[in-house]
């Protein structure tokens, strides 16, 4: 399980899981591959995430991706739209891994934005898994206004609950995160209430971290 380190004002969560590899304590724990990591958006979907407003890129170190947004806001009251309080975004991710390695992912770093007027709320919850392999429960992470500021989290797991990919296996990785707004007592006729994976420059930028182990030779 996630253990959620809070900073700023807000909160967001990271729940990483998949078959565990076959073996632990392989030669090279933690060490990334030489080789570049390539990673392939395989299907987007989801209404806080639309064509062409999610990307992925990987650090030149290969410890870490980054998924960033520019188009992914829920919001109620003035402007808003009917089904504007909730947006999601499924990502579907082929990570192209060297060969004798694998991988988890063991921290996710999140920023954004948010505006909630007294007696508003505001939820943020997200799972992954790897394909094949069944779903973790959703991880949900509250907002209370009256707030008005950046937010940005940690989330880490544990060095001995890290749960590895399959050595040997294509299985893409799997990233559905929600966001939800509930206008509460504040007066949604008047007012407007909104939560952002967002940032001043009008991207959010959510880091995962990568652990690495090396398989064992066949």
């Amino acid at each position: 399980m996630f253990r959620p380190v809070m900073t700023a004002a807000a909160a967001a969560a990271l729940l990483a899981t998949s078959s565990p590899a076959t073996a632990t304590g392989w030669p090279g724990d933690g060490v990334p591959p030489p080789d570049k990591i390539v990673i392939d958006v395989v299907a987007v979907n989801g209404s806080g995430c639309p064509a062409g407003t999610a990307i992925v890129t990987v650090s030149p170190d290969n410890t870490a991706f980054t998924v960033s947004y520019s188009n992914y806001v829920a919001q109620v009251g003035v402007g808003s739209k009917p089904t504007d309080f909730r947006k999601n975004c499924q990502l579907a991710l082929n990570v192209h891994v060297p060969h004798g390695f694998t991988y988890a992912i063991a921290q996710a770093d999140y920023r954004g934005f948010a505006h909630l007027e007294k007696g508003a709320t505001g939820l943020e919850r997200a799972n992954y898994y790897f394909q094949g392999m069944s779903q973790t429960a959703f991880v949900n992470h509250h907002f209370t206004g009256a707030l008005n500021d950046n937010w940005q989290t940690s989330d880490t797991t544990p060095i001995d609950q890290v749960i590895y990919a399959p050595c040997g296996a294509t299985r893409y990785f799997n990233i559905n995160t929600e966001l939800r707004v509930d206008a509460g007592t504040s007066d949604p006729s008047k007012t407007t209430s909104f939560l952002a994976m967002d940032s001043t420059d009008g991207n959010i930028s959510t880091l995962y971290h990568f652990s690495w182990k090396q398989c064992p030779k066949t």
